[in-house]
């Protein structure tokens, strides 16, 4: 176990390092399973696994809040689920979310011993080798290799929003999801609203008609900043961005793609996934303009042009001392739907239906349908949605940097590959902030 506060690899070569992580998927694959005999997706369908009497080995990639929640939620969602391995770019992240994971009620289910904390940008590699099911949530930036490394392991995977962070990261995901498929193994994403009760029921509703036809949709994701980690004297530019990582568009894809997200596959959702044709708007940089910032934007404004003339509009920011609006609304030729608060209204302003039931937790409700996936052999795989939403965002982020109207295949096709030259600790440059008009599309 390295207890480096920042690991030291030397100097690493994108080349390098997707070439590290083929040979780390071939050791696994030829290691095999925990299951002697057997390959881990075969075993991990056998009958006697899929009564519950075996014990799953689940791995955490990415020890930050978000990754604690959800190891405690996929050891609660199964009683014989054990984690046995974690990983992190950096050990006092590890370690911190260690010791919450054994202070939680699922304690005793956190098995992870000091030879199975890994520490450093290869973390992900050593985790998937010794376990049969993988919590991905580390920054965007690192979904698609580690989302490949895992399905070509034979592993299966819950897997953080957003997915990628650029054109190419989304046509990889992709092909892993078709490999998933092939290979029966479940891939469920952390667009949690989907697994909602009174958003599913919601969407129920407007899929089966009850507003008539989908005119246009808002989408609204206007909250305050959130965290920012001070430089510290000692920290190279690159952890210091990797501490940082939400406000680098390499890592997080910029706001509107690291959180926004949930809104634009709401919008997605109601368009039962169908991909809009164009986009454009605009975005910039007001009030969060500190170098602390890195490089994003605090504020997006984007029109989506569907076919028939359908319209998304969507907007979110992130400035304090601003008002909050986070939701979501539908409009159709019969009514509107009022999506977070789950109701429906006639064009009188009558309200027509309402959810009233109570909704589980939702992040708690993806790892349970997640693991009964694995138990019953029959696996899920959000690939389809979970791509063409990180798309979406993408997208948005295209028009407003640059000012052009994009259309969904431009982006698609789009060649900007913002993986950095090296993952080392040293130098990193910052990219200029993106100026509309300016910025050229790649």
């Amino acid at each position: 176990m390295n207890t480096e506060k920042t690991p030291t690899p030397a100097s690493t070569t994108r080349r390098d390092f997707i070439k590290s992580s083929s040979a780390a998927v071939a050791a696994s694959t030829l290691t095999g399973s925990v299951f002697a005999g057997t390959s881990p997706s075969a075993a991990l369908q056998s009958s006697v696994f899929a009564a519950g009497s075996d014990e799953i080995r689940v791995g955490l990639v990415g020890c930050g809040g978000r990754g604690t929640g959800a190891a405690a939620q996929a050891l609660a969602a199964d009683k014989n689920a054990r984690l046995v391995a974690m990983g992190d770019t950096f050990y006092d992240h590890l370690d911190k979310s260690y010791k919450n994971l054994k202070k939680n009620p699922v304690g005793e289910q956190v098995q992870v011993d000091a030879d199975h904390k890994f520490v450093g940008f290869d973390s992900y590699q050593k985790v998937i080798d010794c376990v049969d099911v993988v919590l991905l949530t580390t920054p965007p930036h690192f979904r698609p290799m580690q989302l490949r490394a895992a399905i070509e392991a034979g592993k299966h995977v819950f897997a953080e929003k957003p997915v990628a962070v650029d054109a190419p990261g989304v046509r990889s995901v992709m092909e892993t999801c078709k490999l998933a498929k092939e290979k029966n193994l479940s891939i469920v994403s952390g667009l949690c609203w989907r697994y909602h009760q009174g958003m599913r029921e919601t969407f129920k509703q407007i899929h089966e008609g009850a507003v008539g036809d989908v005119m246009a949709i808002q989408c609204s994701y206007n909250t305050r900043g959130l965290w920012m980690f001070k430089r510290e004297p000692e920290w190279s530019d690159m952890e210091w961005q990797m501490r940082n990582w939400l406000y680098f568009t390499w890592l997080s894809g910029d706001f509107n793609t690291e959180q926004h997200v949930h809104s634009l596959d709401k919008m997605a959702w109601t368009m039962n996934d169908q991909t809009p044709i164009s986009c454009s708007g605009t975005g910039g940089r007001q009030t969060r303009t500190g170098k602390e910032y890195g490089h994003i934007y605090d504020h997006f404004a984007i029109v989506y042009e569907y076919p028939n003339g359908v319209k998304g509009f969507s907007r979110c920011r992130q400035q304090d001392g601003c008002a909050v609006d986070v939701s979501d609304h539908v409009f159709g030729t019969k009514g509107r739907v009022d999506v977070f608060k789950h109701r429906i209204y006639d064009p009188k302003g009558e309200k027509t239906w309402q959810f009233r039931d109570k909704s589980k937790n939702m992040y708690q409700v993806e790892h349970d349908e997640f693991f009964e996936s694995i138990r019953s052999g029959n696996p899920i795989n959000n690939g389809d949605y979970m791509t063409k939403s990180t798309m979406l965002a993408i997208m948005g982020r295209m028009a407003a940097y640059t000012g052009k109207s994009i259309t969904w295949d431009e982006a698609m096709n789009s060649q900007e590959d913002l993986t950095p030259a090296s993952y080392e600790w040293g130098p990193m440059p910052v990219p200029p902030v993106a100026m509309p008009g300016i910025t050229a599309f790649k």
